[in-house]
């Protein structure tokens, strides 16, 4: 049986929101979803094809014939729409306590079966990046769909490449489904175990007790004999930033913000945060995004930042309260010592307050009790979600926090109702290039890590999102 180590393993509902990659693997694993989206890219899944009206408000999918769930029902353009339904639900969607992310996009939205081939989703509002969303609709069996409504466990149950077989404690088992549209994975059985220490996967690796181990860094992986193993390097889109309060405090005024944002060595940040193991965050987005400033470089700017501090009223004299969680990121509070280290010429001190209960710590985020500075992350890689839950003043999403651009809100209404991809990315450019102007966060890094892999695969890749696909692993030998 193939063994993947992952820092966690866990089941979530197919209709909530997750950016845990260790539980996206599994339920791309278990589900397949009408469209898949690889950075700008987005190709058919459980539908072969689909057109969408010039107002970017009325979808329309053809599913692919003859597909079936692990139960035997058929999955038909009925059973999608019951899945993309629930997914609408303002109770469902949730990520750390804030329902209805999907509901944002979906809710409203006359979703039905025209015919046993045929999805309608009509959107009460414009949406161009609706396969974004639907990238992680995952349609399940509606007999999963009821026995999960009646509030009874449900084993995954969808048309996914493997089927669900048991789960205990330590991980999750599943076999191949050889009737797959897409044709039956390489390897026929597989287990997902977590392992939450690096060190420890790395030797279970070398032991022969796995064949594949996630989330390593570059330096770890490193020891591994290039002989016997395939090390594959690749971004992670997960966006390591400093949140700033610009509904309150020092941080609303705009020129400060700026002034903090020209002071930033990102380089520095990715040596002193991941001993070099990540890439400057030179834009909001990961540059796989749409839109995104691809080869540009925010570099420091060591005049214009105090003349900017001075415009604001803080000449040499300014302390800056930070809030840093003692997890996730790991290296916060290496993060921290950098930014007060980088600031203190300045003389812009930190005050900063340290949060051992990370789950707590994203909830007072989320609720906007925030000093004037935290670190966190943006893990979305949507561009339109990113600018419409996190950044929009007239939205005032979860992760917000007081910041407004008129213009920026403008080419986000222009980007959602245009259709053709190019065009979009374009005006999403343009954001980009006004929010280095007037900066919403400071923008640290994408982190660099390594999948590893027992024998030589000279092919594989990992895709743009950083998710493991089982699915697309070649055979390892056990």
């Amino acid at each position: 049986m193939l063994t993947i180590l992952q820092p966690s393993v866990l089941r979530d509902d197919p209709h909530d929101c997750t950016d845990a990659k260790a539980s996206l693997s599994l339920l791309r694993a278990f589900f397949d979803t009408l469209v898949r989206v690889d950075g700008a890219k987005v190709t058919p899944a459980l539908a072969t094809d689909w057109s969408v009206s010039d107002d970017a408000r009325a979808w329309r999918f053809r599913m692919r014939p003859g597909v079936r769930f692990h139960d035997g029902a058929p999955c038909d353009a009925e059973a999608a729409a019951r899945s993309i339904r629930r997914m609408a639900r303002e109770e469902r969607g949730v990520t750390l306590g804030a329902a209805g992310v999907w509901a944002q996009y979906l809710g409203g939205a006359d979703i039905r079966a025209e015919d046993s081939s045929t999805l309608a989703i009509d959107l009460a509002a414009p949406v161009a990046d609706l396969p974004d969303i639907l990238a992680q609709g995952f349609i399940a069996a509606p007999s999963m769909l009821d026995a999960l409504d009646g509030g009874n466990p449900a084993p995954p149950c969808g048309t996914g490449p493997y089927r669900f077989e048991t789960a205990d404690e330590t991980g999750v088992t599943a076999r191949a489904f050889e009737d797959h549209w897409n044709g039956a994975p390489s390897n026929p059985t597989v287990r997902w175990q977590a392992e939450p220490s690096a060190e420890a996967r790395v030797e279970r690796l070398l032991s022969g007790e796995a064949q594949i181990a996630c989330a390593l860094h570059p330096d770890l992986a490193a020891t591994l004999p290039p002989q016997d193993f395939t090390r594959v390097e690749h971004l992670d889109p997960v966006s390591i930033i400093f949140l700033m309060n610009a509904a309150e405090g020092p941080l609303a005024d705009a020129r400060l913000r700026r002034a903090l944002a020209q002071a930033l060595d990102r380089e520095a940040m990715c040596a002193a945060g991941r001993q070099g193991a990540a890439r400057p965050l030179h834009g909001f987005m990961a540059p796989v995004a749409l839109g995104a400033a691809s080869g540009r470089k925010l570099a420091p700017d060591p005049e214009a930042a105090p003349k900017n501090l001075a415009k604001a009223g803080h000449a040499g004299d300014l302390t800056l309260t930070l809030d840093c969680p003692t997890r996730l990121p790991d290296e916060a509070q290496a993060l921290s010592a950098e930014l007060a280290r980088q600031l203190a010429p300045l003389g812009v001190r930190l005050d900063i307050r340290l949060h051992e209960d990370r789950e707590a710590y994203a909830h007072r985020v989320r609720r906007g009790e925030i000093g004037d500075l935290c670190v966190f992350d943006s893990s979305p890689l949507s561009t339109f979600r990113v600018l419409y839950e996190k950044i929009d003043s007239r939205v005032q999403g979860s992760w917000w926090q007081g910041f407004s651009n008129a213009e920026v809100e403008a080419l986000l209404d222009q980007g959602r109702a245009t259709v053709d991809t190019p065009a979009r990315a374009r005006i999403y450019a343009r954001a980009y290039a006004l929010l280095e102007e007037d900066p919403a966060w400071l923008t640290l890094y994408n982190p660099v890590q390594t999948t590893a892999l027992a024998g030589r695969h000279e092919s594989f890749a990992m895709p743009s999102d950083a998710v493991l696909d089982v699915a697309a692993l070649p055979r390892i030998d056990l």
